[in-house]
Parts: C-alpha cells; sequence; structure tokens
C-alpha cells in the first residue's frame, strides 16, 4: 500500500490534504530518547505554508500533538503518534477539479488506479502529506546526533538557471535559515527570491535542486546488494512530492571524467583513521557509507498546479481547459529543504539500528 517506510526505524504516514488532519505513527524508536513537540515543531515550522512571501499563502500552525509512545519527556519503545490538524482548508477552491485533471498532478493516475480519489487539495498526494515524514524525520534527526553527532543540512542549490556557489562540508543552518530561500549564498538567494516572485506574479511555478549533506556519518552503514546505502536514500528522496532527479557525489558529471580522475585515493590521518583525499563517491563505496561526508542532490520540478490556463479533460473523456484555482507554491524548493533532510534522516537512522544489530550483537 506504500504508506510505510524504513525497516528497524519504521514511519507510516496519514492525512489528506483538506481532511480533519494528517500526522504519523513511528515504531522502532529506541527507549529513553528525549524528544519534546517543540523540537519537532521546530522542523514542522520550517516546512509549513504561510512562512514568506515566496511560498503559498495557505495559513496553518501545524502544531504538532504527540498522543503517544512518549512519557515524561523520554520515549517509551511503543509506537510514537504524531498528529497536525488541518485548520485552514478551502475546499471548495477545487470544486471544478472534481471533474478536471490538472496536468501533470496525481488526478488521472488516481483514477486509473483507485478508480476514486479525494480531489480536494490532491487529497493523500498532496505535498501536505509530508508533514508526518518531517516529524518522524525530527526524531531520527535527534538520535544520529545523540549516538554519532550526525548532523544533516539541506539547501536550496539551485532555481531554474541560477546556481550557487555553497561548501557543503562547512555550511551551518544559520546561513541556510538566513534568508526566505534557503539558499547559504545570499547574493545568489536575492536573485532566486526576485525570479520566484516574478513567477508567481505571472501564474507559472518553477523548479531547481536542493543539496544536502550529512556529516559525521559512522562508517559501515548500508547493506548490500539491494539495500544500498545510496539506493535506499535515492528511494526516501525520490518518494517526496514533485521529486525528479537524483544524484550522488559526483553524479551525472563524473561520466566526464576518467577513471584515474575519479577515483577517491585513500590516506591515513592523523587519528590513524582510513581517509580519502577527495569525495566523488559522495560519502559511500559499494553501497556502505566510509566516514566521509554524504553529498546528495534532488531536482524538483515546477509546481504542477498553476493559475495558467491548460488543456485538459475532465474525468468523463471531455477536452476542457483549467487555470487551477487554491494556494499553491511557485517554488517548492524553499519548503522542500526540510524535506530532504528529514527523508535522509529517516534512512541513516534505519541503518544505524540495522547495521548495530548486525555486527554489534557478537563481540569479539
Amino acid at each position: 500500500m506504500g504508506n510505510s517506510f524504513g525497516d528497524l526505524f519504521r514511519i507510516s504516514t496519514f492525512g489528506e490534504s483538506h481532511g480533519g488532519g494528517v500526522g504519523v505513527t513511528i515504531d522502532g524508536c529506541p527507549p529513553r530518547l528525549e524528544i519534546s513537540e517543540a523540537e519537532i515543531q521546530f522542523e514542522l515550522d520550517r516546512r509549513r505554508p504561510g512562512q514568506s512571501k515566496i511560498v503559498t499563502p495557505r495559513k496553518e500552525a501545524d502544531t504538532c500533538e504527540i498522543l503517544s509512545g512518549v512519557f515524561e519527556g523520554k520515549t517509551i519503545g511503543t509506537p510514537i503518534a504524531i498528529l497536525v490538524r488541518n485548520q485552514n482548508t478551502r475546499p471548495q477552491d477545487y470544486d471544478e477539479m472534481a471533474v478536471k485533471y490538472r496536468p501533470s498532478h496525481a488526478d488521472a493516475t488516481y483514477d486509473a488506479k483507485y478508480g476514486i480519489r479525494n480531489w480536494q487539495g490532491g487529497g493523500r498526494s498532496s505535498a501536505r502529506e509530508t508533514i508526518g515524514r518531517v516529524a518522524g524525520g525530527a526524531i531520527a534527526k535527534k538520535i544520529l546526533a545523540q549516538v554519532a553527532n550526525v548532523e544533516i543540512i539541506g539547501y536550496v542549490k539551485r532555481i531554474q538557471d541560477i546556481e550557487a556557489v555553497v561548501n557543503p562540508n562547512t555550511v551551518t543552518l544559520e546561513q541556510v535559515e538566513s534568508n526566505i530561500a534557503r539558499c547559504p549564498d545570499t547574493e545568489c538567494a536575492e536573485r532566486m527570491i526576485e525570479r520566484i516572485e516574478k513567477i508567481r506574479n505571472s501564474g507559472d511555478s518553477i523548479g531547481g535542486v536542493v543539496e544536502c549533506v550529512a556529516r559525521n556519518v559512522p562508517k559501515g552503514l548500508g547493506e548490500p546488494v539491494f539495500d544500498k546505502l545510496e539506493a535506499d536514500i535515492a528511494k526516501a528522496v525520490m518518494s517526496l512530492p514533485a521529486s525528479k532527479g537524483f544524484e550522488i557525489g559526483s553524479g551525472f558529471a563524473g561520466t566526464l571524467l576518467t577513471g584515474s580522475e575519479h577515483n577517491d585515493e585513500f590516506y591515513i590521518d592523523e587519528t590513524g583513521e582510513v581517509r580519502t583525499f577527495t569525495n566523488n563517491s559522495g560519502g559511500i563505496q559499494g553501497g556502505i557509507s566510509n566516514g566521509e561526508n554524504i553529498i546528495v542532490r534532488v531536482a524538483f520540478k515546477p509546481t504542477a498546479t498553476i493559475r495558467k490556463e491548460q488543456r485538459t479533460v475532465t474525468n468523463t473523456g471531455e477536452e476542457t481547459i483549467l487555470a487551477a484555482k487554491g494556494r499553491h507554491d511557485p517554488c517548492v524548493l524553499p519548503r522542500a529543504v526540510p524535506m530532504v533532510e528529514a527523508m535522509i534522516a529517516l534512512v541513516l537512522c534505519d541503518h544505524l539500528l540495522r547495521h548495530q544489530g548486525q555486527c554489534h550483537t557478537l563481540k569479539l
């Protein structure tokens, strides 16, 4: 059914865009982890609508409620349920979409698969579903930070042809959050904001690329052959709404290099650890983390729902025209940053628990 993700650290999200609420259940979280609604709320606030002039104007507080699995501020090893109630719904904006398919949206495919769909705001296919992912990712981040000091930072790398210059090895959360574009290259961020405002005013949308780095990831995470770490990360981020491409390390640019140029040569650092001079592998070799920074990029398409008139058909097979109503992001990139971080955190946390269980059960 596709609503759950992960093995030992497993989330299941629920809810629709204009229903009563959305949320997540988290199973497999280790007990005695200190966690609060405020820590989860910090990540949800980065994702929520209405936070700036370049995102959807829908006003939602996205206030989270922990319903189970936490007692006196600590996890107790049982399923954690987190709920966010929808408050600012306007289902009447979608009356026309009850019969007209939005181009490049999930309307037609949901009808083809299920024969029924929630057409109010896209229902289950809405990016509002990602609230559960970000809430689960907040807990995964806390585990990773506490166990291994792992730090996961995403940022907007490119919007259309405007590309930022960012050092993933040194970028900070404060730099990312210093502007509404979530681009740590401040000069570039200004141009991105200007471009998004211009496209919003025209009733259209644009896409771009989110880059994300995970630092201090322990060596040994990943399960060859089919559960390679980069394969699971790819599935995780490619399951996000509007995602259309994935790269790790050198990515497609690596195809332009020779083997001698691309190989990451080894050396021994001052602590006796095996390290690499370069990081074209993106922190993963043979499907297993090698201790270097994991660096990935995710391409997001322009938002499918736009105000411009487009040709489409109805669910009864008639050709027609649609200019969508509703409140939508002219560019999903700024709000996609915490979503990408969350999905990478979920994968790393799951593989951390899997690695601990397989490789540290028997003591040598």
